[in-house]
C-alpha cells in the first residue's frame, strides 16, 4: 500500500506546475521585452526601452515561469546583481546584428556568471534578430562570446527572431527540460 501511495504522489508531482524564477537580461535594444511579450501574449508588441524592470508570469510545458525583464542600459547593468538571488535560469538576449557590441555583451555575461549567486543557474542565450541579413549565426555568437567558458552548468544557444517568433519556443523547450 505504501509503494502505491508513493507512486501516486510521484505521478501527481509530474502533473503539478513547477515554479521557476528567471532573469531576462542583455544589453539595451537586444529584444528582451519583445521576446517576453511574444512568449506571454503570442504576438509582437512594440515596446519602449525598459527603464527599471518588467515582471511577467507565464506557463510553458507545465512550468510556471516568473520572468524578471531588467533594462540593459549602461547605468542599469550594475543593478542586475540585486536580482540574482533564487534565480533558476538566466535568459540572455544578444542582438546578433550588433557586431560592434558583441564583446560588450560577452563581458557582461561572463561578469554575471562569476557571481556565486548564479553558480547553479542554467543559461539560455537567445541569438536574436536572425531575420536581419547581416545577423551573426548562433555559432558565430557562441564563438565571439566564448560561451563554452561562461558556466559549467547546462547552457544552450538558440537562434531566434523576436519579431517573427522563430526559435523562441524552441529555446523555452530546452529551458523547461533543463529545469525539470
Amino acid at each position: 500500500m505504501g509503494s502505491y501511495v508513493a507512486k501516486m504522489m510521484h505521478v501527481m508531482d509530474m502533473f503539478a506546475s513547477k515554479k521557476r524564477r528567471i532573469l531576462l537580461l542583455g544589453l539595451d535594444a537586444a529584444g528582451k521585452t519583445t521576446i517576453l511579450y511574444k512568449i506571454k501574449f503570442h504576438e509582437t508588441i512594440h515596446t519602449m526601452p525598459t527603464i527599471g524592470f518588467n515582471v511577467e508570469t507565464f506557463t510553458y510545458k507545465n512550468v510556471e515561469f516568473t520572468a524578471w525583464d531588467i533594462g540593459g542600459q549602461d547605468k542599469l547593468r550594475p543593478l542586475w546583481r540585486h536580482y540574482y538571488q533564487n534565480t533558476d535560469a538566466v535568459i540572455f538576449v544578444v542582438d546578433s546584428n550588433d557586431h560592434d557590441r558583441i564583446k560588450q555583451a560577452s563581458d557582461e555575461l561572463h561578469r554575471m556568471f562569476a557571481e556565486d549567486e548564479l553558480r547553479d543557474t542554467k543559461l539560455l542565450v537567445y541569438a536574436n534578430k536572425q531575420d536581419l541579413p547581416s545577423a551573426m549565426s548562433s555559432s558565430e555568437v557562441s564563438n565571439d562570446m566564448s560561451l563554452r567558458t561562461v558556466t559549467t552548468n547546462a547552457w544552450f544557444i538558440q537562434p531566434c527572431s523576436a519579431m517573427t517568433g522563430t526559435g523562441i519556443f524552441e529555446g523555452l523547450e530546452w529551458l523547461s527540460h533543463a529545469l525539470s
